[in-house]
């Protein structure tokens, strides 16, 4: 890409002047077809508007359900606390999803027939601490004891060659810039393994974040951003800060100047540190990763199969309240246009920090705490349809994981990477990019026409494939303007409990842990749904 495009693609997405129209057509002559998809941005931006909220609830009379136990949102979280009610005898569970289909940032989808992500789109294989991952996984055949050691599915397991990225013309193995970068480049990545390394021996990290203390140095960390935490360090070159922010960008929607000093430090010192070209003896943990064509939408389904009828998809909560037995649920149907009051035992709330500060009543101190100082970020997800594969260009092998260095966008993954069928194909390519926490990064997300969107990602993605404008039959875009939780600096930073109870209602999802990970989600929805099937 050029300097100015770069700026321009950047500026669009912060509420700048509109990308000019590159007047994208298809193979045989006309428009790209394509669209919004994958979310109803509506459903949740009920809402936004405490009259059109009160209006639901004072018409006429709900629809009367009953549940032992409703679980309020259907993302990870939601869905491994069904998971964990059922495991403990607990089967009357109603789990109530604002979308069509439940999974939250990990839902998969289809364009043409070919499945592919709507969000989430790997698992890295998880450590020890994630022992409840480890055993759902082990319970859905993906991994089983061999020979005394755990083996991994073949299937799922990324494929070789499995990252690339795009610069000075060519393609280069792995995202980390090695080929032709200064001694002085490579000192700093030195000098990073090293910060990382003596980090993981003086301070416990771990995935989950709940399993190991916060401790105080960790609170200091917290204070500062991860930005400042770098410059402290002499650490500037450019390669190593380039890649660095994808990092922040990929995992926590936001960059080093916008994350904690404790998040930087914490994506490596949690799962696999940091190793400079050619020295591996700081690498610990295994760095595969677990990936299908429709990513974590896999893993969705899954978890999601056993519940059957009990998930209540299209709808969306608006109150959660105590009630004289129990808790009052309220949700409206988008089916029906009805309004349901659920009256259960017992509730598991599993929803986003700023939506559930919303819709529980009187909520607790911590639950107000907590959404107050947690910023959301915005996220575009594209979802590219080829007539064929793109012709390819100099150096490093096409591989499941492609980016383009110096872009604001984080690249694209291939569909068809895990197909075990050798032959060349349609594919689907499935295009990220992370908007920041900035209020005008969501605007200009709901503002801006999909066309707006789609000839900058064209634009984008043709420096590397020149071939792409040809190939191109149909663009999705999905749109999340909360899609994840930003571990911005605090100046007094909380982790919070492993179970955050408040009366009948157990609160469960990924916010908590202040960042937005599979595993992070898993372990407190399962928490969660095991501490109310303790309690009855």
């Amino acid at each position: 890409m050029t300097h100015l495009s770069r700026r321009q693609w950047l500026g669009a997405a912060m509420g700048a002047a509109a990308l000019p129209l590159a007047g994208c057509d298809a193979p045989g002559g006309g428009d790209i077809a394509g669209g919004f998809a994958g979310t109803h941005l509506e459903r949740g931006h009920v809402l936004r508007d405490p009259g059109a909220r009160d209006r639901l609830l004072l018409g006429p009379a709900p629809v009367a359900r009953h549940a032992q136990v409703v679980i309020a949102g259907g993302g990870i979280a939601g869905l491994a606390a069904a998971r964990a009610l059922r495991l403990n005898g607990i089967d009357d569970v109603a789990l109530l999803e604002l979308e069509d289909t439940a999974g939250g940032n990990s839902r998969g989808g289809q364009v043409d027939g070919i499945a592919c992500p709507l969000g989430a789109h790997y698992l890295p294989v998880p450590g020890d601490d994630a022992h409840e991952v480890q055993d759902w996984l082990e319970e859905i055949g993906v991994r089983r004891r061999l020979a005394g050691r755990w083996r991994y599915d073949e299937r799922y397991l990324c494929h070789s060659p499995q990252e690339r990225h795009w610069r000075d013309g060519a393609w280069h193995e792995g995202l980390l810039p090695v080929d032709g970068v200064a001694a002085a480049t490579l000192a700093q990545y030195r000098r990073f393994a090293a910060l990382i390394d003596g980090e993981r021996r003086t301070s416990r990290h771990a995935m989950p974040a709940l399993r190991a203390p916060f401790d105080a140095h960790q609170r200091q960390l917290a204070r500062n951003s991860f930005a400042a935490w770098l410059d402290a360090h002499g650490l500037t070159d450019e390669h190593l800060r380039w890649y660095l922010d994808y990092c922040c960008r990929d995992d926590y929607g936001a960059g080093p100047s916008q994350v904690s000093a404790w998040a930087g430090v914490h994506y490596f010192a949690s799962r696999h540190g940091f190793s400079a070209p050619g020295d591996d003896s700081v690498r610990t943990h295994d760095e595969a990763v677990l990936t299908w064509p429709e990513g974590n939408g896999w893993l969705a389904r899954q978890l999601a199969a056993p519940l059957g009828e009990r998930v209540h998809a299209g709808r969306t909560v608006l109150r959660i309240a105590p009630a004289r037995h129990g808790v009052e649920v309220d949700a409206l149907d988008h089916a029906t246009g009805r309004l349901e009051r659920w009256r259960a035992a017992q509730c598991v709330v599993a929803l986003p920090l700023h939506v559930a500060v919303r819709v529980v009543e009187a909520p607790p101190p911590l639950l107000v705490q907590a959404a107050a100082r947690t910023p959301h970020a915005a996220w575009l997800v594209a979802n590219l349809r080829l007539d064929a594969p793109l012709r390819d260009r100099p150096g490093a092998a096409p591989s499941w994981d492609n980016v383009l260095h110096g872009s604001s966008a984080l690249g694209y993954v291939d569909a068809r990477h895990q197909a075990l069928d050798p032959r060349p194909g349609p594919t689907v390519l499935t295009w990220y990019r992370a908007l920041g926490a900035a209020p005008e990064a969501r605007r200009a997300l709901l503002q801006y026409p999909w066309t707006h969107w789609r000839d900058g990602i064209v634009d984008e993605l043709s420096v590397p494939h020149p071939d792409l404008r040809e190939r191109l039959l149909r663009m999705d875009i999905t749109r999340y303007g909360h899609a994840m939780a930003v571990p911005a600096p605090q100046d007094d930073p909380v982790m919070a409990p492993a179970v955050v109870r408040h009366d009948r209602l157990a609160f469960a999802h990924a916010d908590w842990s202040g960042y937005s990970v599979f595993e992070e989600a898993f372990t407190r929805g399962h928490l969660a749904g095991l501490a109310l099937a303790r309690t009855g």
